[in-house]
């Protein structure tokens, strides 16, 4: 008596494994895209803030933050907090202290119409500080030879701070996008260069005056600041 076989034949079974493996590609190419594209924007912030400064400086011949005659230079805030005009950014790159420099920075280049965002320094739990495309802060501050008041520094026997007239920093990035954007903007070393990383963690999320990491010690599911110099 011959019995009737229930089930998938050989051809079934290599169709379904094809249309699984199709669907894994589809989500694995389109977490890559989105993975690409917060790079992207990442290195986008640190090539636009060089332009916003010299973009201050054409129009104003000053720095902005620094700028004492920001009041007569700009308009549109209720408060525009004028700079010392002693050529320097002052003030930490994470700064929300309104009188800062490094904070009045943002205030600066929108009201110039260089740059979105909001003018209001007294909101700087609302959209006034700048944020990246990975839910991290952006800053500015003036660069420094003394490695102690420097954002980041090498990792050398006598560590030497990030060189640059400006220091950039942007911070909550993975590492494995750490080093992607020394890559693209440096020398492919996080630990070395124009661009540096330091490990941002609970009790120190800026990780300021910490030491950098170099690219084989880089945790790619880790969270980092990343600073370059300009």
């Amino acid at each position: 008596m011959k019995r009737n076989q229930s089930g998938f034949t050989l051809i079934e079974i290599a169709i379904v494994l094809v249309i699984i493996g199709l669907l894994l590609g589809g989500v694995l190419k389109g977490q890559e895209l989105i993975n690409s594209a917060k790079v992207k924007s990442l290195a986008t912030d640190f090539r636009n803030i060089p332009v916003y400064i010299y973009g201050y400086q054409d129009k104003f011949r000053a720095i902005p933050g620094d700028d004492r005659l920001a009041a007569s230079h700009v308009s549109g805030a209720t408060t525009i907090d004028p700079g010392n005009g002693n050529g320097l950014i002052d003030g930490d790159w994470n700064s929300t202290t309104t009188t800062d420099e490094s904070y009045n920075f943002w205030q600066h280049v929108r009201l110039a119409g260089l740059a979105p965002g909001s003018t209001d320094i007294a909101d700087p739990a609302g959209d006034y500080i700048p944020i990246n495309s990975v839910a991290g802060v952006i800053g500015i501050q003036s660069g420094t030879t003394v490695a102690a008041d420097a954002p980041i520094m090498d990792n050398q026997s006598t560590p030497v701070a990030i060189r640059g007239t400006y220091i950039i920093c942007s911070s909550n990035i993975l590492g494995k996008f750490a080093k992607q954007l020394d890559i693209q903007l440096d020398d492919g070393n996080t630990e070395t260069g124009a661009m540096m990383s330091a490990l941002s963690t609970t009790a120190d999320p800026y990780a300021v005056g910490d030491s950098a990491v170099a690219t084989d010690d880089i945790n790619d599911a880790g969270i980092y600041v990343v600073c370059m110099g300009v």
